[in-house]
């Protein structure tokens, strides 16, 4: 999972750039980059680290131009210690293109290889995203040989990408001598919206991958960008936007809503804090057929991102609702750390139990998810040696029984504790005295009781289903394989490079 903004403005934008990074911290924190334009100059900053610890003053210094890309990465695929695979990425022909990207694609082995023997390009990373950037560079190169206008060049070559790639891809690039171009693949699986403002010298667009990061800086929402659909805004500020797709359909992540997105951002319609206020609804209706609650004193969040499931759920039950666990701000998130161990460790770190709320009471924990269970049991322990009595246990989401393959970090189906185990073995292994899972139905329901034109998701992780069709066991092996590499360690990677135009 990833988080990419793109700004095309009437003036600098390496700071607004920046500001939206910040913004979307939550979706990456292993690398950061920007890359701007300015006559025809691209500038590149990107390193791995926090925004605010990747960017210094002499490097935004070196960031000019009025428009600009940015992605913060949490890697899913290639290597998250090559500082190469970082992005923005840049490739000099057609044009001079730099590129972000957010997903993950199913098909890059096949791509990588029509690339090398059919079209003749150098891959030079094991990232699919430069895979995606190729695809889409090449197809930029046919198209513009058609003597097309501007915007049918840029949208013929999507078209071609569209019927070539397969996977989830939310995508912002820019090209030199032409603007901005954003697009979303045809099943709309990785959020991507469009913003604007107006300003004295002119309006300005703004994409990225939650609305939080366009009004947190000062832009308004306009709308979601449609599945399959692009966005092309040219060097003065004229938007053209195309459906490129030939069967587009939209079946969004549900997982955004569920623990990804922040909860003060919409996507596809619906504003993820009030979607999980009613997967707290539909949850505490489960709990209340399932769990003895003349026995539980209160409930307790899982901060952050379960807090409003919480929330709502002991309101339904009138249960007391009371914050047990305090977290460290400083900690990152645990389900993106990369590795086991690390995971295991910052659980301790980031959360602490305040025995006075745990003491002699029995406790029902509510978290958004339980993925490995590293998490889960060890806040059980934690609950346990503060002193609470019993510890029953509520996921907002249901059993997570299948890697995600769209651009969540799920390497094998060994690794999620409700592979091959019943809800009575998860509760086992975490320690608890009960457990209960959302229904896959009432998660749905939660989603589209806020916007019923949301007809399907992508919800491979606790079904199996793959939207995409092309998913087997082979593929899940591959991906797996491909996720242990050694680790190497190198710093920034700043770039200045010159590209005349047509």
């Amino acid at each position: 999972m990833c988080g990419i903004v793109g700004i095309s403005g009437t003036s600098p934008v390496n700071q607004l750039v920046y500001d939206s990074l910040l913004l979307l911290q939550h979706r990456g924190q292993d690398a950061a980059g920007i890359a701007t334009t300015q006559d025809n100059h691209f500038s590149m900053f990107k390193s791995h680290g926090l925004v605010r610890d990747v960017f210094r003053t002499r490097n935004m210094r070196s960031l000019p131009g009025n428009a600009g890309i940015g992605q913060v990465r949490y890697p899913t695929a290639g290597s998250s210690d090559r500082i190469d695979e970082a992005q923005p990425f840049y490739v000099n022909a057609p044009f001079g293109i730099t590129f972000a990207h957010n997903g993950n694609l199913t098909n890059p082995d096949e791509l990588r290889e029509q690339l090398f023997r059919v079209d003749r390009r150098h891959i030079n990373t094991n990232s699919d995203s430069e895979v995606l950037l190729n695809v889409f560079a090449h197809e930029l190169q046919l198209a513009s040989d058609k003597n097309l206008d501007k915007p049918a060049l840029i949208f013929s070559a999507i078209r071609a990408l569209h019927r070539r790639v397969r996977g989830a891809y939310a995508v912002v690039a820019q090209i030199t001598g032409f603007g901005m171009v954003a697009f979303r693949d045809p099943n709309g699986i990785r959020p991507l919206c469009l913003g604007q403002q107006i300003t004295e010298n002119g309006i300005e667009y703004m994409v990225a991958s939650e609305s939080v990061a366009l009004e947190g800086i000062g832009f308004h929402f306009v709308r979601d960008i449609a599945p399959g659909e692009a966005i092309f805004i040219d060097e003065t500020s004229h938007l053209w936007a195309e459906q490129c797709a030939d069967n587009p359909k939209l079946n969004p992540c549900i997982f955004e809503y569920v623990y990804f997105a922040r909860p003060d951002s919409t996507i596809d319609g619906v504003n993820v804090y009030n979607a999980r206020l009613k997967m707290g609804e539909y949850l505490a209706d489960k709990v209340a057929r399932e769990l003895p609650l003349e026995y539980i004193d209160v409930v307790m969040p899982i901060p952050d991102t379960s807090r409003p499931v919480a929330m709502e759920l002991a309101a339904r039950l009138g249960l007391e609702y009371r914050e047990g666990f305090i977290k460290n701000r400083y900690v990152g998130r645990t389900f993106i750390m990369p590795g086991q161990a690390v995971r295991k460790k910052s659980v301790r770190q980031k959360l602490n139990a305040m025995g006075v709320e745990f003491k002699d009471k029995s406790i029902l924990l509510v978290d958004d998810s339980i993925v490995r269970g590293t998490t889960s049991r060890e806040i059980v322990d934690m609950a346990r040696a503060a002193g609470a009595k019993k510890v029953y246990f509520a996921s907002a989401a249901p059993a997570v029984r299948f890697p995600n393959v769209y651009g969540i970090d799920m390497p094998t189906q060994q690794e999620l504790i409700a592979h091959d185990r019943s809800v009575q073995e998860v509760c086992q292994e975490i320690g608890a005295d009960g457990l209960v899972y959302q229904d896959l139905e009432d998660l749905k329901k939660a989603v589209q009781d806020l916007n019923p034109d949301i007809k399907s998701f992508d919800t491979s992780c606790f079904d199996g289903i793959y939207v995409t069709g092309d998913i087997d066991q082979a593929y899940l092996d591959r991906l797996s394989a491909s996720r242990n590499k050694d680790k190497e360690s190198i710093g920034g990677m700043s770039m200045n490079m010159g590209i005349a135009s047509e």
